[in-house]
């Protein structure tokens, strides 16, 4: 289920408290107090068989008793008690509740219960366990918190009761509103991604905050954060750590990328911001609320105290900030301007003694400065000057928190004086914070948001199109593999199987016995000066552990030797083992190469993860990698790169040439293909991955799969982010025009002026069942960045003219139960089928993804549409809400 009925929580126009009491210090009593004190306009149904009044209203022995049907109700009785009323509520026709109740659990069967009486009626369950939820514009407190927050634009989600009672405290003393503070307590129905899904539509929130321990369902928390995160910002606390299981896995990447690594790679990849402390949730809030993204954070410092300008500058290089140099014109307009003596770099030192007119002028030249993204101010309070006359002069430069168009945040430290002044800055609209560590950490927010949201917005295929692929090869590796009832390949099985997705390997020979050995060593030499003999074994995953891997052997003899010592090591340490060769290969050395790790794992939650990183035998104690969610495409692949120690290293330094970039992104696409290909591998090491401005190359690899998964279908179903479905692209030619009909991407948004600008105004109202001129950035966004896994959209190009000739939408319950479709053809490329065609496409496709019914709204006077929908099979019938409206449905299973 989605946000259904969900609306009845947020705007109530009634509410039935079921448990209400007059016992001064009960949780009914509380409940009743918080409803009445907050102004909640609507009526009020107090629910207890105890008592014939409740402040000052009648109470009701039952729900029945009611006279009217309560929009919205709020649970406060027994555990054993809730199921029955859920169950009485739904027939009274109420559709949504909050159950602060704690104790319905999974294990003595009420929570099951619960949502069993629930289930008929779609009737939506916010808890239980829970604090309650409090909508402050609405005047509704359906809460035990023990203050009504300010109305406000941020909207706070909270797995925590206490986390979320504490914030509203916090805020308060910092003049901060709400638009929601929703307690989610168990999320046995509602769970943060419904309210994600609805926050994303609200006008009133600007921003959302979250504290969350776990994600119960995180396919659907990431399509919903996904879609709410390209609209506004979306800020997230994680606690806790996943457990590692991986200790125990048969590759490095398992015990690397498990826990906390694979939250933060899904929170980026969804777009959100990650914060680790409850002070950085506001402040981060604010930040994003206020400014654009920074796609680089160089920040210039003007400052009137030199230790201050050092404290941040340490504290915004932690974060990857940059620091660069004030250009020769920025320097010659501060000489004018400044002492003689003041600091001639950034930071910009304009001495403790700075009156307000020296303030500006500095402040407005850094601004000017084109080397320049944001802007950091600082002041400290001196005998010399005022801090509150400083912070005037700093903000009337200001509009709307920038000074040139760059953000600008500033620090006045210290504390009886500069409260006055941080008053003043905030009135003028710009960001003010306590200290220089806390300001400079907030330019990290731009940057780090930026990040994510350049991630959030890529939309990678099954697999790189650069990616030459040999699926069938796999297929049968991993079929042989599994009919040996075996889970890991051995090194020969694992390299053959990246050789057929393009990722290089070295020549290889098996050797079946030692004597074997001594007789391929020979022959290699011939061609090559060193070998590598390695042990095959279907039981020792890590050879090198136990001294399986001898390198630089450079006659046949040393070769047997070294076979033979592996033997004899393998019969002390591994008696269980049973040693089924060796492998032979030439000795790869490349002078300049880094060794790298490339690897995925998957996830107790958000399923298959990819891993890279500096490699070699020390891979775990250097502990220098990178974890992302596939599929990848280029951007992602490059970014992965960029956030490890090692990239820097690739791109070369002194003597050292810089490593193939492009070769390594090829491997990372060619890997996050083979995960997206084939659902039944469980981990995967690729260690080392030899890198250097020739190429690469894979030295040694281990792949694990479950053998009883191999005829899973492709893409994974196991995915977190469902990748873009190529495979749904046609070219049909109707009435003489060629069109190109392909599933919508982001970069469509700049195809959609021209295609409204020749929809006519009828055609639009005949849509959009109501007339409609202005279409808002936003919007577009949201019509063209998807998140495939609950949307799709086909669109038809004009392959001629490359312009937008019609759209066809589909919109799905994350149960797949129902979807709602839509579809518009440009007035002037009408009359050619091309609707038809669309609509044809949309059925196709959700035939194929499951989908149960498709349903569409369509005004009665817009007979076309109606025509062709009955064509198509689509039973219709009038909504009994709106007279002028026909509901048409097909029925698919």
């Amino acid at each position: 289920m989605t946000i259904r009925n969900l609306e009845h929580a947020v705007r109530p126009k009634s509410i039935a408290v079921l448990g209400a009491s007059s016992r001064e210090g009960s949780l009914g009593h509380i409940l009743m107090r918080n409803i009445i004190e907050a102004g909640f306009a609507g009526e009020i149904w107090p629910v207890n068989p105890k008592y014939d009044e409740v402040a000052g209203r009648r109470c009701y022995a039952r729900v029945s008793d009611i006279s009217s049907i309560p929009d919205f109700a709020v649970i406060a009785t027994p555990p054993g008690t809730i199921p029955s009323l859920i169950h009485e509520l739904g027939e009274k026709g109420t559709r949504a509740a909050v159950v602060i109740t704690a104790g319905l659990t999974r294990e003595n069967g009420l929570r099951q219960a619960m949502l069993d009486a629930a289930k008929p009626f779609l009737f939506r369950i916010i808890g239980p366990n829970t604090v309650g939820l409090i909508v402050p514009e609405a005047k509704l407190n359906a809460s035990f918190a023990h203050m009504f927050p300010r109305p406000g634009g941020l909207a706070l989600l909270s797995q925590s009761g206490a986390i979320a009672t504490s914030l509203i405290d916090w805020a308060a003393d910092e003049n901060v509103g709400f638009s929601h503070i929703v307690s989610l307590g168990d999320m046995a129905d509602v769970d943060v991604g419904d309210y994600l899904d609805m926050l994303a539509g609200d006008g009133k929130t600007r921003a959302i905050l979250m504290y969350l321990e776990t994600i119960p369902n995180p396919c659907k928390f990431m399509s919903a954060a996904r879609a709410a995160a390209r609209i506004k910002p979306v800020i997230a606390i994680k606690s806790g750590r996943h457990e590692q299981a991986a200790k125990a896995a048969a590759t490095h990447t398992g015990a690397l990328a498990g826990g906390d690594a694979a939250v933060d790679a899904a929170l980026n990849r969804a777009g959100i911001l990650r914060v680790h402390d409850l002070g950085e949730l506001f402040d981060a809030a604010e930040v994003l609320a206020r400014f654009k993204q920074l796609k680089r954070s160089r920040v210039g410092i003007v400052t009137n105290g030199g230790g201050a300008g050092v404290l941040a500058v340490d504290r915004l290089v932690d974060c990857k900030g940059e620091l660069p140099e004030l250009s020769p014109e920025t320097i010659a307009r501060l000489d004018r301007a400044l002492p003689s003596n003041w600091s001639r770099a950034n930071p910009v030192d304009i001495i403790g003694d700075a009156p307000p007119g020296r303030y500006k002028e500095a402040v407005a030249a850094v601004a000017a400065d084109a080397n320049m993204d944001a802007l950091l101010v600082l002041n400290c309070p001196t005998g010399l000057a005022s801090a509150s006359d400083a912070a005037k002069a700093v903000g009337a430069l200001a509009s709307s928190g920038t000074i040139a168009g760059k953000p600008v945040l500033t620090c006045w430290l210290g504390g009886k004086s500069a409260i006055p002044a941080r008053h003043i800055l905030q009135d003028s609209g710009l960001a003010s914070f306590e200290t220089p560590d806390d300001a400079a950490v907030a330019v990290s927010y731009l940057s780090d948001w930026s990040r994510a949201q350049k991630a959030l917005m890529r939309v990678p295929t099954h697999g790189s199109e650069d990616v030459h692929v040999n699926r069938e090869r796999v297929f049968e590796i991993f079929q042989k593999v599994a009919n040996e009832g075996r889970s890991i390949l051995t090194e020969p099985e694992a390299k053959a199987a990246l050789a057929a997705y393009e990722i290089p390997v070295p020549d290889m020979v098996e050797a079946p016995s030692v004597d074997d050995v001594e007789k391929l060593a020979l022959k290699l030499l011939e061609t090559s000066d060193k070998i590598v003999v390695k042990l095959l074994s279907r039981q020792i995953s890590h050879k090198s552990d136990i001294g399986g891997v001898a390198l630089n052997i450079d006659t046949a003899a040393a070769a047997r030797a070294a076979a033979e010592k592996m033997v004899k090591r393998v019969a002390k340490e591994r008696p269980d083992a049973t040693i089924d060769g060796f492998t032979l290969q030439p000795m790869v050395v490349r002078k300049n190469a880094q060794e790298l790790l490339l690897g995925m794992s998957r996830d107790p939650v958000f399923g298959p993860v990819i891993l890279f990183g500096a490699g070699g035998t020390a891979v775990e104690v250097v502990a220098d990698t990178a974890t992302g969610l596939p599929p990848l495409d280029d951007v992602l692949a490059g970014d992965l790169i960029d956030r490890t120690r090692i990239g820097r290293l690739l791109a070369g330094y002194r003597d050292r040439p810089a490593a193939n970039r492009e070769a390594i992104s090829r491997a990372l696409n060619a890997l996050s293909r083979m995960i997206v290909d084939f659902a039944c591998i469980v981990s995967l090491d690729i260690n080392p991955l030899i890198a250097d401005s020739d190429g690469v190359v894979a030295l040694d690899a281990r792949i694990e799969i479950n053998p009883e998964n191999i005829d899973c279908p492709t893409p994974n179903p196991d995915l977190a982010v469902r990748p873009y479905p190529s495979g749904w692209e046609k070219d049909l030619i109707l009435h003489g025009t060629r069109y190109h009909v392909r599933p919508i991407k982001p970069a469509d948004v700049a195809l959609y002026p021209t295609f409204l600008e020749k929809v006519s105004a009828e055609d639009l109202r005949l849509r959009l069942l109501a007339p409609r001129k202005h279409f808002p950035n936003e919007m577009l966004l949201r019509l063209t960045q998807l998140d495939y896994e609950r949307d799709i959209a086909f669109v038809a190009i004009d392959v001629a003219s490359g312009e937008l000739a019609g759209i066809g939408r589909l919109s799905s319950d994350p149960d797949k139960e129902m979807s709602e479709f839509g579809l518009v053809v440009r007035t002037d490329q009408q009359g050619r089928g091309l609707g038809y065609a669309l609509l044809e496409e949309l059925i196709r496709f959700a035939k194929a993804d499951g989908i149960s019914r498709i349903d569409g709204f369509v005004l009665r006077d817009n007979t076309k549409m109606l025509k062709l929908c009955h064509e198509m099979g689509f039973q219709a019938h009038l909504d009994t809400g709106d007279p002028g409206l026909s509901i048409v449905s097909l029925q698919l299973k």
